[in-house]
């Protein structure tokens, strides 16, 4: 059932790619908070926010209410080459962090230099994550256990596009994850098996480094409605001074995916492919006693459609979303595969946008995973988003 619902899915997507009429209503769907701010270059300064407040019903547990995120947003203009921008983020009310703070300089109308703390371009959601361009109360979780979202660190780098090819580009050298740090006399793993290199995450947060590692992402726009992107990541994670050197202290990475969205008038759909080769692994878990796999692959498709009229000021999208994503899709010969790691979603729900940049949703989760005898609690979700 699960296969033929993926199929369906893809094959719809496949016709609708053939078509050319875009519904303008849903261009914020491919624009995120970074490239409309520094878009409006008639203000010096800019300020803007996102925020959601969500309500999860598990099965046989109790709820939870949380204002998940509060972002504030600020951009400023010092000529027309030269534009700053960055994030302030609430999390859970408790907790701030900064998203993303970097100088953008325009060397020539097709290419910029990017430095400072960034948005690692791969999947999706990482760079378009604000709650009015994605359906579901929560972020699909290929874009939480596969590609870490929100994954940002320093580094520096070009972005542009092609013109006369339709495709935009974006390459930077980043400080990369962090495997292992020194815990009094312990060495203490940050990855693991069932959330993959989430937990390596640094953040701009006195970040160590050791050895940079390369990022890119290649974008295609050349059919109307249509978004294809091309994203690869390469490196070594970093580990603290005193013990880079063992053996297993750090983990070579090499990611690639494939992500497409597109819109055609009430109709619109999305899906993403991910896989993450992890070298040293077994080095890695015999040093810190994780069970970190050697490979993480996960995919999703969604197909969308607003059942109001086009002509309508409000939009009501009922969607329908699968995803598979496994951190433990391959292991080395010392670390036993778990299949509880093996994981898939079934969301299905209604995004209600009252007004552009206001967003109500509700939807429902079939959780499973590949342990025999396993139980996994579906859930119910509300939310409500803003982004402005």
């Amino acid at each position: 059932m699960k296969k033929l619902l993926v199929l369906s899915a893809f094959l719809i997507a496949n016709f609708a790619i053939s078509q050319t009429v875009l519904d303008s209503t849903k261009t914020e769907q491919q624009v995120n908070s970074a490239q409309r701010m520094m878009s409006k270059a008639d203000k010096k300064l800019t300020i803007g926010g996102y925020g959601e407040i969500t309500y999860n019903q598990p099965e046989t547990q109790n709820g939870e209410l949380d204002v998940q995120r509060l972002v504030m947003m600020f951009g400023y203009k010092f000529s027309d080459k030269v534009q700053f921008f960055t994030e302030i983020e609430y999390e859970h009310v408790k907790e701030v962090f900064v998203e993303q703070a970097f100088v953008n300089y325009a060397v020539g109308d097709n290419m910029s230099v990017r430095g400072g703390l960034m948005l690692v371009p791969m999947g999706i959601v990482n760079e378009y994550h604000e709650p009015t361009t994605f359906n579901g109360v929560e972020r699909p979780a290929v874009d939480n256990k596969i590609v870490p979202t929100t994954w940002r660190e320093i580094g520096v780098g070009v972005n542009g596009r092609f013109p006369d090819l339709d495709l935009s580009y974006q390459a930077y050298i980043f400080n990369g994850f962090k495997s292992t740090e020194v815990d009094g006399e312990e060495i203490n793993g940050l990855l693991k098996g069932s959330s993959g290199l989430r937990g390596g995450r640094q953040k701009g947060i006195q970040s160590t480094v050791s050895t940079p590692t390369f990022s890119t992402k290649f974008d295609y726009y050349g059919i109307l409605g249509l978004r294809m992107g091309l994203s690869g990541y390469f490196g070594r994670t970093q580990a603290d001074d005193e013990i880079e050197d063992i053996d297993g202290s750090t983990i070579g990475i090499a990611m690639v995916g494939f992500d497409a969205r597109y819109n055609y008038r009430k109709f619109e759909a999305r899906g993403e492919f991910i896989y993450a080769s992890l070298s040293d692994t077994d080095d890695y878990n015999d040093l810190t006693g994780k069970d970190l796999g050697s490979a993480l692959m996960g995919y999703y498709g969604e197909i969308g459609y607003n059942v109001l009229p086009l002509s309508a000021k409000q939009r009501l999208v009922a969607f329908a979303r699968y995803e598979n994503y496994d951190t433990h899709s391959e292991t080395e010969d010392n670390t036993v595969r778990n299949d509880a790691f093996n994981r898939s979603d079934f969301t299905f729900g209604l995004s209600y946008h009252i007004v552009d940049g206001v967003v109500v949703k509700g939807d429902y989760q079939v959780k499973d995973n590949a342990l025999s005898g396993s139980e996994v609690n579906n859930q119910l979700n509300f939310g409500i988003g803003v982004w402005f």
